[in-house]
């Protein structure tokens, strides 16, 4: 494997690590990339740009960008803790404080930070949305706003696989008036440089790659553990609320197809490199080399704040949440105790570490059965660890 890109010295494990995921535990196309203290000392790329291309396929550029499924809600989740920083939104607030539909269906003490840590108690519905209904931007806020919730609203946590997408956009939508897209693009990525988009502008789709599932190679044994009975279990069982979650849009959308890339789904649609990603995540926990920050300090303590712990309703284990941000924990291991940040079922992984000054951003076109820990993404965290 031809491994583009460059190291900073000392970081070398990251590039030996990477290489191992096309070796061995069956990468096609890739890309990783690592700040810390605000520099770039990782940018590396490989494979082709396509999962289904082949051995003779485009090969992956430095600017390719591939949909991050559900890291799209870490970067998200910035948009929120962005307005309540300016003052314009109150994470305390009930929902129906901005989104008076909302109260219905036992949702009226539904708190602001109880939609970004998974406690609203939404996270299926009675009736899955078509994948065109899914992206209309009208038909996911009516339903998740007339669903009668799950669980009472604050009392537990369970991960909101696809619903998270209409909560977080209608939220912002009645706050500032602009879509979660437009907002991300205009306050975040224009002026940080940012190649991430939550809809996909038409003029950048000729560098997104195609994804696709894979299985893993015989010889990468360590990905063919199988997980809990109980976990197995609610995933095959389709009245489960595992199931029911994941399955919110039925039938599952063609991730490849233009008008779902376009979409502004930020539980699942985001796009970008995995260099937009690293970026983006030492921002939120300082300054980067051109000045560029998102977050004030306080902001910066508060998005790794636990705010749902334990059991989770949906995904069947522990897990840790902040707002909006998924955190370090056996689910998900990040770097330490201190990381927030976001795995993308699949493969793709971005977080931040406050305490080694570390953003990383990992993303892939070859989606394994992976949902929060795949094994490539750790690899390449262990690597960092080590570099550290």
């Amino acid at each position: 494997m031809n491994i583009q890109g460059v190291v900073a010295e000392g970081f070398e494990p990251v590039r030996d690590a990477f290489a191992r995921n096309f070796e061995v535990l069956g990468d096609r196309g890739a890309a990783v990339a690592v700040y810390r203290d605000g520099r770039k000392v990782v940018d590396l790329w490989g494979g082709t740009k396509d999962a289904d291309g082949g051995p003779g396929g485009e090969p992956w550029a430095q600017d390719t960008a591939v949909v991050v499924r559900s890291a799209t809600k870490g970067v998200a989740a910035a948009v929120p803790l962005l307005l309540h920083q300016r003052g314009l939104l109150d994470l305390a607030a009930p929902v129906a404080a901005y989104w008076p539909e909302f109260k219905d269906g036992g949702k009226e003490r539904t708190l602001v930070v109880d939609l970004l840590a998974h406690r609203a108690g939404v996270p299926a519905l009675d009736r899955p949305l078509t994948a065109a209904e899914a992206a209309d931007g009208m038909s996911g806020a009516r339903a998740v706003a007339g669903q009668q919730a799950f669980w009472e609203p604050g009392t537990a946590h369970g991960y909101h696989a696809q619903t998270y997408s209409w909560l977080l956009s209608e939220l912002v939508l009645r706050v500032t008036g602009r879509s979660i897209g437009t907002w991300l693009a205009e306050e975040i990525a224009e002026p940080l440089g940012l190649d991430f988009w939550i809809g996909l502008p038409e003029t950048e789709a000729h560098r997104v790659g195609r994804v696709a599932p894979v299985e893993p190679p015989e010889k990468a044994g360590m990905l063919r553990t199988r997980p809990r009975r109980n976990v197995s279990e609610a995933y095959a069982d389709p009245g489960s609320l595992t199931r029911r979650a994941f399955a919110a849009i039925d039938p599952l959308p063609d991730e490849n197809d233009p008008g779902w890339r376009s979409a502004e789904l930020p539980a699942s649609a985001g796009i970008g490199t995995a260099r937009a990603l690293a970026r983006f995540y030492a921002a939120t926990i300082g300054v980067v080399e051109d000045g560029a920050r998102i977050f004030t300090p306080a902001i910066t303590a508060r998005a790794g704040t636990e705010l749902s712990a334990g059991p989770d309703r949906v995904l069947v284990v522990h897990t840790r949440f902040g707002p909006g941000f998924m955190l370090h924990g056996p689910a998900s291991p990040l770097l330490s105790p201190a990381s927030f940040g976001h795995p993308g079922r699949g493969g793709s992984l971005a977080f931040a570490d406050p305490e080694s000054g570390i953003g990383f951003g990992y993303t892939t076109n070859a989606l394994a059965k992976s949902v929060t820990a795949d094994p490539r993404a750790q690899a390449l965290v262990r690597a960092v660890r080590s570099a550290l």
